[in-house]
């Protein structure tokens, strides 16, 4: 019998800080829990024995991905295909957090999950990539793809607009990618939804497979932006300039999909739930980071 705790693997990253305020969580990550050190994730799936794993562990570096491609791949293909053949050893489902960059932005309207990947920069191979390495060695998983995932905890675009309001006068914010932004909270709560109705119904194998989660409603990193330091303006904080620019306009290392939107459709049939609107969670979010300021 396994025991009722749900190892979240990622140690302080943005996911596994909000999943840790559900009951029952144990948070595991560097260096007890370490993909350049294959051995640690047996040892540490082994020794709790929990009745669910939830990696929202990776390699999230985008633009460095590029250049340290065996690091990417180690955390994005080859550390969850291990964790995935070790929970099936011991038969334990497993849910795997992936990404909207697992596609080519070029499609014109939201994707759906049996839409084909095409991703266009090292990040989103690797991870589509240790998409189908999960499935293969753990039929009984989850894909949860999500994007554009934001917080009060740890590094993320919200926190990072917020803090630059503070200090410069004009804010210049690329306006032709637009996606779902998704709160980290909202995304823990539909994980831990899942996760009661498996604990409800037992795994059934209709569970498996891959699924879009991520918030509701359209947005360009510009329009987050603007939704961000408004919200801290009213706040308090200093209100820049917001100027849109072009992806031309800031050229990255690594191609972003310029509109990677995600449909919801299937999550929604399937377990009854889904992130919800994703401006009220920026209000949200906004007015935790200032108070953890103060």
């Amino acid at each position: 019998m396994h025991t009722q705790s749900i190892l979240v693997t990622g140690g302080h990253g943005q996911l596994a800080t909000a999943l840790s305020s559900h009951d029952g969580v144990i948070r595991v990550g560097r260096p007890d829990f370490d993909f350049d050190r294959p051995d640690t994730i047996d040892a540490v799936i082994k020794t709790h024995d929990p009745s669910i794993v939830v990696n929202a562990a990776a390699w999230t570096a985008v633009d460095a991905a590029e250049t340290d491609v065996d690091g990417a791949r180690r955390a994005n293909h080859a550390g969850p295909a291990r964790i995935a053949a070790v929970c099936r050893e011991l038969d334990i489902p497993l849910i795997h957090i992936s990404t909207d960059y697992v596609f080519s932005g070029d499609k014109g309207s939201p994707y759906v999950e049996t839409d084909p990947v095409d991703p266009r920069s090292v990040y989103g191979r690797t991870k589509a990539d240790g998409e189908q390495a999960v499935l293969q060695a753990q039929p009984d998983s989850i894909i949860l793809r999500t994007a554009w995932v934001y917080s009060p905890y740890n590094r993320n675009f919200v926190r990072t607009m917020v803090e630059a309001a503070a200090r410069r006068p004009t804010l210049r914010v690329v306006s032709d990618q637009i996606g779902n932004p998704t709160s980290a909270d909202a995304l823990a709560n539909v994980i831990m939804h899942i996760i009661g109705q498996i604990r409800d119904t037992g795994w059934k194998p209709d569970y498996a497979g891959i699924y879009h989660a991520a918030g509701q409603g359209q947005a360009s990193w510009y329009d987050l932006a603007c939704m961000a330091v408004n919200a801290a303006a009213r706040r308090g904080n200093p209100q820049p300039v917001m100027e849109a620019i072009a992806t031309a306009d800031w050229p990255t290392p690594a191609r972003r999909p310029p509109d990677a939107r995600l449909d919801c459709t299937r999550l929604r049939q399937m377990f009854g739930c889904a992130p919800g609107p994703w401006e009220p969670e920026v209000e949200r979010v906004v007015e935790k980071l200032l108070s953890q300021a103060a």
